[in-house]
This record gives C-alpha cells, sequence and structure tokens, in this order.
C-alpha cells in the first residue's frame, strides 16, 4: 500500500466521521425541535448520539452528545450541566451496539430500559439537586402527584418514578426511529461509518488478570489515565467547591456591615447604661428595637441583629429583637461567650474592632461581625452585632458541586474516551497485531503467511510504532526470500534424489525380471507382488493395524524390495526352476535354499552400502529369506512363527500366494479369483498372519480389480 492510498484512506475515514457527527447533530436539533413545536412531553433529543454510536461506536456518539450540549448552553447555561447524562446515553448506546443489540430485536427493550434509567433517573437526580423542587408542571408534575398519592412515595421518590415512566415512552420512540433510519441506510455505507469501531483483542475476564496480575499495555494506559483524570478532577472540584465557599461568605461581609451602620444610626451610645437599666421603660427603647427588628427582617440572610455590651463576665444584652421561632434576651441578661469568641474577647473588652467570625455552634452556621459604638466621648459603650445565616451556602454548594461535577466530568469522560481511542488506534492495535501476526509465526506458520497478515493492515501512526510494523516486515521479507531461494535448492535436490530412486528402482526390478526369466516367468510377478503387498498395507492402516510400524518410509521400502524376494533364484539351476512335474525331495531341498542364497547375496550388498539409506536393502533381506515362513511355524529356512516373522515378509507371503494361485505357470493352470481367495482365507491362522488375511479380504475389490488388469496385461504380451 503506498503512501498515496494510505492518505486517501485516512482522508476518507474523516470525511465519514464529520458526516456522521454532523448528521448525528442535525437529528438531535430537528428531534428536540419537533418536540418544543408540538408541545409533547417528550424531548427527542438524543436520537443522533444512539444512531451515531450504532453506526460508529463511542467516539462519534461521545462527539455528538457533547457538543449537542455545548451548543445548547449557548442560550441556556443549565443544558451544559446535563452533558454529563448526554454522554452516559451515548456510552451505554455503543455499548448496546458493540453488543450488536441494534440488529437483535429482543435486545431492545433493554436497551430502552437502560437509556430511560439514565435519562429518567440520573438525571431527574440531576435536576432534584440542581433545582431543588419538588413538582414541575405540566404532565410530569401530575403524574408525579398520582405516584405520590396512590403509593404514598416521598417527593423525591415520586418525582424519579415520573420521570422515569416518561422516560420510558422518550426513549422507546427515538431507538424506534433510530432503527428505521438504520433500515434505511444502505449496507454498504454502514460499512463506512464502522472506522471507530473496537479493534480486535485478547480480551481475558477481569477476574482472571487480577488473580494472575496480568496486564495488558491497554489496561495500564486506561489505569494511568483514569487515575490521573480522577486526581485532577478531584482537585479541581474540590478547589472550586472551597473557593465558591469562600467567595460566597465573603460576599456576605459588605451586607453585613452596611446591616452595621445602619444599625449604629438607630442607637444612643450616651444612653446604653440606661437602655440595660430600663429597658423597654426607657425612652425611645421600643422604638429602637423595631427599627432593629425591621433592619434584620429585611435581608433573607441576617438571621439576628442585637447590641451587646462586652464585660468580663460575658455579653450584656442592651438590644435583641425576637425572631419568628427564638424571643429575644431581655436587657441585662448576660450571655456566656461562645468559643469562637474567646480569643476577641481581650480586643472586645478593650472596645476594639474585630475580624468577621465564622462559627458553627448552638445557632447554627453563622457569619458573625461586630461593630464597636462610641458614645460622644469615643469611648466604646458596646458592640453592634449581626449574624449571617450560611445555611443557605450549603445548599448554593451543593448545587454548585452539581454543576461542577456534570461539566467537569462530561469533559473528564470525553478526553479518557479519546485517549483510550487514540491509545487502542496508534498504539494498542498496531502493537497487538505486529505481535499476534509474529506470534503465530512461531507457532510454525509459514512465514509469507504472516507476512500477508502484517501487510493485510495499515499502521499509520507516524512514529516509532510504524517504524517497527516496517523493521518487522523487511526481516520478514527477507527470511520469505531466504526460505525461497532454500526451497528451490531443496526442489532441486529432491527431484535428483527421486530420479536416483527411480533409477535404482528400475535396476532392481531389470535384476529381478532378469532372474524370472530364468524361470520361464514373466517379469509381471514383480509388478503383481508389488501392487498387493502395497494394497495390503494401506488397507492395514484404513483397519487401524500396525500403524506404529507402517509409515511411509516403510511402505517405499517394501514397494521397491518387494521385486527382490526371489533374487535367490539365480543361484538355482534351470532344471528345477522350469521343471514341468513333481520335484523330487532333493530338488526342494535345492530349491528352498533360494532363500538363505538371497539374504546371502543382499547382504553383500548391505556390506558394501556405508550410508544410512539402505532401509530398503533391510525389507528387501526380510523379504528374501522369510516370505516362505508360515504362521504356525511350519515355514523355512528357520521355522519362525507369529509375530516373529517380520511384517514385510507375512505381507510379502500372501501377495506371493496369491500371485502364484491366479498365474499360469509351466507346471499349472491359473486358479479363479474365487479360489485363490478361498485357498488364502482358510490357511489364515496356520500358513498366514490372520490380520493381514483380514485386510487382503477387506481389499477384495481392488485386489479383483488388479489382478483383472494384470490378467489382461499377460494375455496381451502372449498375443
Amino acid at each position: 500500500m503506498n503512501k498515496q492510498t494510505d492518505r486517501s484512506g485516512r482522508h476518507e475515514r474523516l470525511l465519514y466521521f464529520i458526516i456522521l457527527c454532523l448528521a448525528g447533530l442535525l437529528i438531535n436539533f430537528v428531534g428536540a425541535h419537533v418536540a418544543r413545536m408540538f408541545s409533547l412531553p417528550i424531548w427527542l433529543d438524543v436520537i443522533g448520539n444512539i444512531l451515531a454510536a450504532a453506526l460508529g461506536g463511542p467516539i462519534p456518539a461521545i462527539v455528538v452528545g457533547f457538543t449537542a450540549n455545548l451548543i445548547n448552553s449557548i442560550g441556556d447555561i443549565s443544558t451544559a450541566y446535563y452533558s454529563f447524562v448526554s454522554l452516559l446515553i451515548s456510552i451505554a448506546a455503543a455499548w448496546f451496539a458493540g453488543k450488536k443489540a441494534f440488529s437483535r430485536p429482543a435486545m431492545l427493550p433493554l436497551v430502552v430500559i437502560a437509556l430511560a434509567f439514565i435519562g429518567g433517573v440520573l438525571g431527574s437526580c440531576l435536576t432534584w439537586i440542581l433545582n431543588g423542587y419538588c413538582y414541575t408542571e405540566g404532565i410530569s408534575g401530575e403524574i408525579a402527584k398520582d405516584i405520590g398519592r396512590a403509593a404514598r412515595f416521598s417527593p423525591f421518590l415520586s418525582h424519579i418514578s415520573a420521570d422515569f415512566i416518561i422516560d420510558l415512552f422518550d426513549k422507546a420512540i427515538q431507538v424506534a426511529v433510530t432503527m428505521v433510519i438504520l433500515q434505511l441506510i444502505p449496507a454498504g455505507i454502514k460499512k463506512k461509518f464502522r472506522i471507530f469501531s473496537a479493534r480486535r483483542r485478547n480480551r481475558v475476564p477481569f477476574l482472571q488478570k487480577i488473580l494472575r496480575r496480568q496486564f495488558s499495555l491497554r489496561d495500564k494506559v486506561v489505569a494511568f489515565v483514569v487515575a490521573v483524570c480522577l486526581l485532577i478532577a478531584s482537585f479541581v472540584t474540590y478547589m472550586s467547591y472551597d473557593q465558591y465557599r469562600k467567595s460566597a461568605i465573603e460576599q456576605q461581609i459588605p451586607l453585613a456591615y452596611g446591616a452595621l451602620k445602619v444599625a449604629k444610626r438607630y442607637i444612643d451610645a450616651d444612653r446604653i447604661n440606661e437602655y440595660m437599666e430600663q429597658g423597654e421603660k426607657a425612652e425611645g427603647y421600643t422604638e429602637t428595637k423595631e427599627n432593629l427588628a425591621h433592619l434584620m427582617n429585611s435581608t433573607k440572610n441576617i438571621e439576628y441583629v442585637y447590641v451587646y455590651k462586652i464585660l468580663p463576665d460575658g455579653c450584656h444584652v442592651v438590644f435583641d429583637p425576637d425572631t419568628a421561632d427564638t424571643p429575644g434576651e431581655k436587657p441585662g441578661a448576660v450571655i456566656p461567650f461562645d468559643e469562637a469568641f474567646m480569643e476577641y474577647v481581650p480586643d472586645l473588652l478593650e472596645g476594639k474592632k474585630i475580624d468577621p467570625i465564622e462559627s458553627n455552634e448552638r445557632y447554627g452556621w453563622l457569619l458573625t461581625l461586630y461593630e464597636p459604638i462610641r458614645d460622644s466621648g469615643g469611648v466604646c459603650q458596646c458592640y453592634a452585632g449581626v449574624d449571617i445565616n450560611l445555611n443557605f451556602i450549603d445548599i448554593g454548594s451543593k448545587q454548585f458541586l452539581a454543576k461542577v461535577f456534570c461539566l467537569f466530568w462530561g469533559l473528564i469522560i470525553v478526553i479518557v474516551t479519546l485517549v483510550i481511542w487514540l491509545a487502542d488506534s496508534f498504539v494498542i492495535f498496531p502493537i497487538n497485531a505486529v505481535a499476534r501476526a509474529t506470534g503465530e509465526h512461531n507457532k510454525n506458520e509459514r512465514p509469507e503467511i504472516t507476512l500477508r497478515k502484517l501487510e493485510a493492515f495499515e499502521i499509520s501512526t507516524g512514529d516509532e510504532i510504524q517504524n517497527l510494523h516496517s523493521a518487522v516486515k523487511r526481516n520478514l521479507r527477507d527470511i520469505v526470500g531466504y526460505i525461497e531461494q532454500t526451497n528451490r535448492q531443496n526442489a532441486e535436490i529432491q527431484a535428483k534424489s527421486e530420479r536416483i530412486e527411480e533409477l535404482q528402482a528400475g535396476l532392481i526390478d531389470a535384476l529381478a525380471i532378469i532372474v524370472e526369466s530364468r524361470e520361464e516367468i514373466t517379469g509381471e510377478h514383480v509388478k503383481k507382488t508389488r501392487a498387493y503387498t502395497d494394497i495390503i498395507m494401506r488397507q492395514l492402516l484404513k483397519d487401524g493395524q500396525h500403524t506404529d510400524v507402517i509409515d511411509d518410509d516403510f511402505m517405499r521400502g517394501v514397494k521397491i524390495s518387494a521385486a527382490m524376494h526371489d533374487i535367490g533364484k539365480i543361484k538355482i539351476p534351470e532344471t528345477i526352476l522350469n521343471k514341468t512335474g513333481k520335484l523330487t525331495d532333493e530338488e526342494f531341498a535345492e530349491m528352498k535354499q533360494h532363500t538363505t542364497s538371497g539374504a546371502s547375496i543382499i547382504d553383500m550388498a548391505l556390506n558394501e552400502v556405508n550410508t544410512g539409506d539402505s532401509d530398503f536393502l533391510k525389507h528387501a533381506r526380510d523379504l528374501a529369506l522369510y516370505h516362505h515362513e508360515k504362521w504356525n511355524g511350519k515355514g523355512y529356512p528357520t521355522g519362525l512363527a507369529g509375530e516373529d516373522i517380520p511384517l514385510a515378509a507375512r505381507i510379502m507371503a500372501v501377495a506371493d500366494v496369491f500371485d502364484a494361485l491366479v498365474s499360469k505357470r509351466p507346471y499349472k493352470k491359473p486358479m479363479s479369483y474365487e479360489q485363490a481367495m478361498e485357498i488364502i482365507t482358510k490357511d489364515s491362522g496356520t500358513h498366514f498372519d490372520p490380520v493381514i488375511v483380514n485386510a487382503f479380504v477387506n481389499a477384495s475389490d481392488e485386489v479383483r480389480e488388479t489382478m483383472k488388469k494384470q490378467l489382461y496385461n499377460d494375455i496381451t504380451k502372449e498375443e
């Protein structure tokens, strides 16, 4: 694959990725617009996510989901907070797509339930945290109220249940629309979008990985990225949360000081002692107290406004307006110092200004600010105090935390997914592909096949991974070239060896024919016995007999040496070989010596052969010496019995006798196939090995055809 083709392929994949993302965004906007235009109680805003996941996997689905929420947040910032939910829907849809759920109708209800749980339950929880409401307006609120009354659920559970029910309907429609679109897209186009599907990789159960402590490079990369993102996200979230709380508290300080300035204008510092002694009987006391109460109630977050005279024994009440929940202390009452104020008591006794004090004790979480009130002589007579209730910050901080979590963790999901995909595509998959190919090569796969596999997939990372891939391919090309050259040389050697073997077999056949010609027998006996021994050996293998002995070398050696089984007859006088009548005992005794004579001749040949390739001569010696031995031990020349007789000789015994029975001789006429086969089977267990006879009978069809062919050849030659 050249660079131009490689570049063209990358451009095509990028183009289809962009098309898929734009189509997904367009479908999301159209669906949401239709839902708003017809005031539908559903949203239809993630069809593009689901379609992108079904066609292209998690990457385009996440891009569509995140981008859609990002664009919508321009007009409504609250939409951005739901990007986290949208991304979870994208990931879930991609996971189901990987399980072929969109091509299996039986799995679609599970897809709908899972997406509805994410959108309805998790989305509802997020809405509850952000807005803190009980029942919404419209159909969702009505269903929630009905559920609350019928099932006696809490407002929270009623709200979640209602949203889940509505979301089931919403996601069922969106999945159905997705399925319709998928059916309309041609199969060839669908394949174009499968550019970000998960690469094939060896999967090991997670528990097994833990037990064996075997983690792939992909697992390590993912774990590292996730750990870093978790660390960063946790740190940034905490810092943002802490900064929000501090900022919210600091924003209350100007409000408190403003209230203190107003309070100071209501107080006549020269009459503080009078106020403490006479209380409401003092002139103007009630009016001042009412002004302070009005000031306290005028601002939502001001919990208390009061005036204390600080003395060593505690705070002496001057003014303490009543609140809705707590009646104020009477003038002159002494309130002990809270623990949070102890370090400031010396400064308070001296009439100094102190910094705001944050406390969370018996009166709750408060921010307290004191402002000294001085008389006409400049002496501090008392302090005006304002307590700001900070509990609202808890609620706001939780909402802020939820917003940060959704925004930041939505971005983290995008980053982690992209990093995983990049690692898979440009590191993990290329390395695994090279490892698999070279690993299979190490398992005795032919190198040229391995090379084709390496060249079949494209690696264009432009870094060390691509260099590794190229280096492995170069090495394999060198290996393949070397092997091809070696194979050519071996083929030439093999051809020469086969030619030598053919010449060797031809010489043996010629020698055997010369020997047989002394007996007035045609050379067909050599070919026929060889054919019958071949039939018997192949049938023995089919029958599962002697598989530990009979192999390609054994069969080749026996077939070559079969022609030499009667080589010893070269030493027998022709008068005996060609006698038409019955041999005398002396003549038969001399005839039997052809077995030992043949063995002697082959022994001389063996003594002259120093190479290791003399197995056929060893078979030839066994055939020459033992082919007249009998299974019952009554044969000649040594009287061997049973399996003491070499297997090659036991095979030749059946082949030799059968051919002798069905062939014409000077001293007899040929027998029919049936007659000869009857004699062979009758002598099974006495003359012949029963296993070999059984194989010979099992191959009777092939034996008959071979006999007919050889008989035809004999007749043709006689004519």
